[in-house]
């Protein structure tokens, strides 16, 4: 099933998601320090490159739903905001990071090329059209509480409200306590609305509450999701990736290092052209 596709004006020239080319979008779950966020958008850069992919940098300045109110929420917006500004500039490359209140997507547009929605607050409209009306293209991730079908009444939230360009993410969804599954069918459910689709490998292995005072994950299962994901024929991946993911400040658990991250692309890279072969002949 064929989805839309969308256009993001990074510092490189626009960058068309959903256009037969896989995009990666990755970072550290939250922005720790300027150096750490250099060294991951470089590198992550440059393995999208070597593997095919398109590339936006993600990172959060504020995660504003960590487990504990003792929890590392990152530098705040103006900081936060300056920091991914200078990832954009030295990096040359777009980037992503999620609004929490509708106040902030003002802010944000001034250096953001796309906005995210977190999944908790992916069926908050005022959020939602807050986000489109500053005529960046708004990446919503899927609510761990939502079936795959009724992501398009958020997606029509967007559209209603006069957004540039709309995509969905898949980040899994509740299992039971502390656990999360993903069901690949409401992979091409979600791209059936027009929309690309990109698949968050990581957060999909992440165990939500499931240390205690925070999350807990499963990283060794996040190149199985990621290239089942890729054969099931979605449009991007998105991954955390840290230089040492147990030294992370949040997310570690459920993230990639940089290594294990570029090996994982050339991985998808190779099937993602066999998965548009198979889908040339069906479609034959």
């Amino acid at each position: 099933m064929e989805a839309g596709t969308v256009t993001v004006k990074g510092p490189g020239g626009p960058l068309e998601i959903g256009g037969g080319r896989l995009l990666l979008i990755a970072g550290p779950c939250v922005l720790e320090d300027l150096d750490t966020a250099l060294e991951i958008g470089m590198a992550m850069r440059e393995a999208a490159e070597e593997s095919g992919f398109s590339y936006v940098f993600k990172a959060s300045f504020d995660k504003a739903n960590r487990t504990s109110i003792a929890s590392f929420r990152g530098p705040g917006l103006d900081k936060g905001l300056e920091m991914l500004a200078e990832v954009k500039e030295r990096c040359r490359v777009p980037v992503i990071s999620d609004i929490h209140l509708p106040e902030q997507a003002d802010a944000v547009k001034e250096v953001l090329d796309m906005i995210q929605i977190p999944a908790f607050l992916c069926r908050q409209t005022d959020l939602l059209v807050a986000a489109a009306r500053t005529g960046l293209p708004v990446n919503i991730k899927k609510g761990q509480f939502m079936a795959p079908w009724d992501m398009v009444h958020a997606v029509g939230k967007v559209r209603e409200a006069g957004g540039s360009g709309v995509t969905l993410t898949e980040r899994g969804a509740s299992f039971g306590y502390n656990n999360l599954v993903v069901d690949m069918r409401g992979l091409q459910v979600m791209r059936g609305f027009g929309t690309p689709v990109i698949f968050d490998a990581t957060h999909s292995v992440q165990l939500p509450g499931g240390s205690g005072s925070c999350s807990g994950g499963q990283r060794e299962f996040v190149p199985l999701l990621a290239r089942a994901a890729v054969a099931a024929g979605v449009d991007g991946i998105f991954m955390e990736v840290h230089p040492e993911p147990a030294r992370a400040k949040c997310d570690g658990p459920n993230s990639l290092d940089l290594t294990g991250a570029k090996a994982l692309l050339n991985d998808l890279s190779i099937i993602h052209e066999a998965a548009m072969k198979c889908s040339t002949r069906t479609a034959g």
